[in-house]
């Protein structure tokens, strides 16, 4: 296979080197994988503190689907980092799907890994929303990134089960192809350009990522508690009709765990492994496989 890196790769290509990069992926170590999971949880989480802070004043904005898009290309730097570092995030795991349908891998060994990189991501997000509170970030603005952090929670916790489920399906399968169109690039300006649209257009939309959320409802219920009078009392919570009392009885674990989490997390394995991953490795490699024979 050339390595000229002025070559993007084939559609069959990309699908050999995919399923190369999810058994790698799948056969690290335990310790290793947790650990590039945490790395992996703190940079989404990153992706999305970037997003909130250019969302300040967004519901009054006068261009609110360019602020969206804006948004949405700020939350990309976070899988940018994720793919360029190397690092293993939950919901492109999804895609060890493959190996495990080529029988590289035991069910046992499909399964750890999935548990060790979702508990990893999780301890990564929650490390970072600690610090990011401890930072007094919410109180940019004049409070405004915190007001902005506490409704965009509450939006998340708002859906039903079938929304949160389709728009985790949407979300992570667009991430998914975001990985794959870095996966069609070999330098890393390839793989930067080719995350950036379909990372900016789930978010821009708010379709729901499972990892991001272990980042985002966590570090909103914090604010609500540690916010004080600086942030209640400001003109950013006033002009969002936003109060403590709200907050808090909607960002509750309950909410954050069977109103978002579980149904996001079930549409991201379909969206990503199902419709990205196992319908990439059926139609370029079993099918292809099976026509020339």
């Amino acid at each position: 296979m050339s390595t000229d890196l002025t070559r993007s790769r084939s559609p069959l290509e990309t699908s050999q080197y995919l399923s190369e990069q999810m058994l790698a992926k799948a056969k690290n170590p335990w310790s290793k994988t947790f650990l590039l999971a945490i790395a992996a949880g703190v940079m989404i989480g990153i992706g999305f503190v970037f997003y909130v802070t250019t969302q300040q004043g967004a519901a009054s904005a006068q261009w609110i689907g360019e602020t969206k898009a804006l948004g949405g290309v700020a939350f990309s730097v976070g899988l940018i980092l994720v793919v360029l570092t190397g690092t293993d995030l939950f919901t492109s795991t999804t895609m060890t799907l493959v190996p495990l349908a080529q029988r590289k891998i035991s069910a046992g060994r499909f399964l750890g890994h999935w548990a060790t990189v979702y508990s990893g991501n999780f301890v990564g997000a929650l490390a970072l929303a600690a610090g990011i509170v401890a930072a007094g970030t919410y109180l940019q603005g004049g409070g405004a990134w915190g007001v902005t952090a506490i409704t965009t929670a509450m939006a998340k916790v708002s859906h039903t089960w079938p929304q949160a489920f389709f728009l985790g399906i949407f979300c992570n399968f667009m991430v998914c192809l975001a990985v794959w169109l870095a996966y069609v690039g070999r330098s890393a300006a390839d793989k930067i350009l080719g995350i950036v649209g379909p990372i900016a257009l789930f978010v821009a939309t708010g379709f729901e990522h499972s990892v991001a959320n272990m980042f985002l409802i966590p570090a909103a219920r914090l604010i609500t508690e540690v916010g004080g009078p600086q942030l209640w009392n400001s003109e950013a919570a006033a002009a969002a009709s936003l109060v403590q009392a709200d907050a808090t009885s909607s960002l509750t674990a309950q909410a954050f765990f069977f109103d978002n989490l579980i149904p996001v997390t079930a549409g991201n394995i379909v969206g990503g492994g199902l419709c990205v991953g196992l319908f990439a490795w059926l139609v370029n490699i079993k099918m292809g496989s099976q026509a020339e024979s």
